[in-house]
């Protein structure tokens, strides 16, 4: 009787490791019911695929990268300006903490987003692409306002909604609309989307603006079970009035939230890693 040496008989059981392994995290081709009803199997399987191929890229891939290429917004002689397209505190405080401060300036869109939000509620849309279209409109309609410039600039359009079980979550009418919101959501899981795009004007040969890119992303938040005493005395700091789902995760309304899965920052108005990676692509196609 052969007896294989140690070092045969190690090697044969880390390759039977190995398929173990490998056999553990394959997709099961009938995916199992998910507890969460927006839970996508396959996504973490994607995502390290995504991660795979940045890193062999040699290039800078993030706009901590491109950012020398964007102006100071004083100054006149600029090849390439910035303008975010919304009043947000929140969103200009993450562009700020990209490193973009000084480099941007910041107006309200002409977009009337009540007259569009009926528009939408019309039709079958799903949330994300809700979020998607708000942002994209915002965009185009301050585009259209600026049109006529002569300067390259990318206008950063925004919209971040609650979704919970396919029911969009948008600011609050009322107290006693965000005292129904923050109650519905109190012990459960919900998802926050917010779409962005960008419009470039002022590009050379091109009359009017051109949507550079558009997507949304989406985390998920889980609250914990509360009170009414808790969520009453939460709306008396008058902190939900003006956000989606009647509570800012990055203020006094952080302490609602038990976990998360996402990005911090896609919950807070502006999802900071990747509208980085989709404003350096951008930047780089346009040559400057």
């Amino acid at each position: 009787m052969n007896i294989l040496p140690s070092s045969a008989f190690l090697a044969l059981s880390l390759v039977f490791c190995q398929l173990v392994s490998v056999s553990s995290w394959m997709p099961n081709p009938k995916p199992k019911h998910s507890a969460f009803p927006h839970q996508f199997p396959y996504a973490s399987i994607t995502m390290l695929a995504v991660t795979s191929a940045d890193e062999d890229s040699s290039q800078g891939s993030l706009l901590v990268s491109n950012m020398h290429k964007i102006g100071l917004s004083t100054d006149k002689a600029s090849k390439l300006r910035l303008l975010l397209a919304s009043q947000s505190p929140r969103r200009r405080e993450i562009l700020d903490m990209m490193g973009l401060a000084g480099r941007y300036t910041a107006e309200p869109s002409p977009l009337n987003e009540e007259e569009l939000q009926v528009e939408l509620s019309m039709k079958e849309i799903s949330p994300q692409d809700y979020a998607r279209t708000l942002a994209e409109r915002k965009a185009h309609a301050m585009g259209l306002a600026i049109s006529d410039s002569r300067d390259l600039t990318l206008i950063i359009g925004s919209d971040t909604i609650v979704d919970l079980d396919g029911v969009i979550m948008e600011k609050p009418k009322d107290t006693a609309d965000a005292f129904k919101m923050i109650r519905s959501l109190s012990g459960n899981w919900h998802q926050v989307h917010t779409g962005v795009a960008v419009y470039a004007v002022g590009i050379d040969g091109l009359d009017g603006e051109k949507l550079l890119f558009s997507f949304t992303d989406t985390a998920r938040v889980k609250f914990a079970l509360l009170g009414d005493d808790d969520i009453q005395s939460y709306i008396a700091t008058k902190e939900p009035m003006d956000k989606a789902g009647s509570y800012g995760i990055q203020g006094i309304g952080g302490q609602l939230v038990e976990r998360m899965e996402g990005d911090f920052f896609t919950v807070m108005g502006l999802p900071m890693h990747r509208l980085s990676r989709e404003l350096s692509k951008a930047i780089s196609s346009l040559d400057i």
